[in-house]
């Protein structure tokens, strides 16, 4: 009986020690790789009968997520941003109108020589989902922005430094900037810089700053702020590139939350003023959140706890 039982004992064994060598994987990779992100729906909605104050019927929504991936063990560091937002209104008489259309992609990593601080390289690419147009939006106006069109794709190397998971700070003395346009139709001189009549892209090298800030204000109410500023070493170095982006997120419990953003941007080549957008919408957020076990400092990420 003794005799039967050893071959089911080491099998035993064998398959323990292989379950545990898996959850200890598990449990390696779930401390070296951090992920939080945000999914949204938000909608709105208006309706008139008889008012005398006046107003139109309309309905709208908004459907975005932002994910932040990050990998860090040792001296290494590699973050990755993911924001995707799309939305639209529909007002009786107007029709169909675009509120929100964002695509930003960026990865960055490092590699730590100093505290806090590293040696980095990077890319990160920004454009739109559909065409955009003149007047509103509306279809039938001149058309003046679409996929790719314009797309802006950076590339460069440099110094990060990033004390905590509330704060990053890029410095790239080094990057190319490409501007893409690849709609035909747009495809005309002085259009988001383009030197001659069919071209489809704009090359430009100089220096990219950018920061991200992520901040408390009180218990559910978080404001993330990013920035940037970029000079073409090539031509006009002082018609700086500046943009800003906060994101004021208001949670009133695990699926409801209210998010208010605020963009602005000013780029010579698109238009020699200052650009702003901003929204505003109530509706469903469900967090994502593995960071916890990545840092020493567990205050780090209070930012976003569910």
């Amino acid at each position: 009986m003794k005799r039967k039982l050893i071959p089911f004992i080491v099998l035993l064994g064998i398959h323990l020690s292989a379950q545990e060598k898996s959850e200890a994987a598990v449990s390696d990779t779930a401390k070296v790789w951090s992920i939080q992100g945000q999914n949204t729906l938000m909608l709105n909605q208006a309706a008139f009968s008889n008012w005398v104050g006046g107003g139109a019927n309309n309905v709208g929504w908004l459907a975005g997520l932002n994910y932040n991936l990050t990998y860090e063990k040792g001296k290494d560091l590699w973050e990755n941003i993911i924001i995707l937002g799309y939305g639209q209104n529909n007002t009786k008489g107007v029709g169909t109108r675009k509120t929100q259309d964002v695509i930003n992609l960026s990865t960055n990593y490092g590699r730590e020589f100093a505290k806090n601080w590293y040696i980095s390289a990077g890319a990160s690419l920004q454009t739109q989902f559909a065409p955009g147009y003149a007047d509103g939006n509306n279809p039938d106006a001149a058309k003046i922005s679409n996929f790719m069109a314009p797309g802006y794709l950076n590339m460069g190397a440099g110094v990060t430094y990033r004390p905590n998971d509330n704060f990053t700070a890029t410095i790239r003395p080094a990057n190319a900037r490409w501007t893409f346009v690849l709609d035909k139709d747009l495809q005309y001189k002085g259009i988001y810089g383009l030197k001659n009549d069919g071209d489809s892209s704009l090359f430009q090298f100089g220096f990219l700053g950018t920061a991200m800030y992520k901040l408390k204000i009180m218990d559910n109410i978080t404001l993330i702020n990013t920035g940037s500023v970029f000079s073409n070493y090539l031509d006009h170095p002082e018609r700086l590139v500046l943009a800003y982006s906060g994101i004021l997120n208001m949670k009133i419990n695990k699926f409801i939350s209210t998010n208010v953003t605020l963009d602005l941007l000013y780029d010579h080549n698109q238009i020699a003023k200052t650009q702003l957008k901003q929204t505003l919408g109530v509706g469903f957020a469900y967090n994502v959140d593995n960071g916890r076990k990545r840092s020493e400092n567990k205050e780090n990420q209070t930012w976003m706890k569910k």
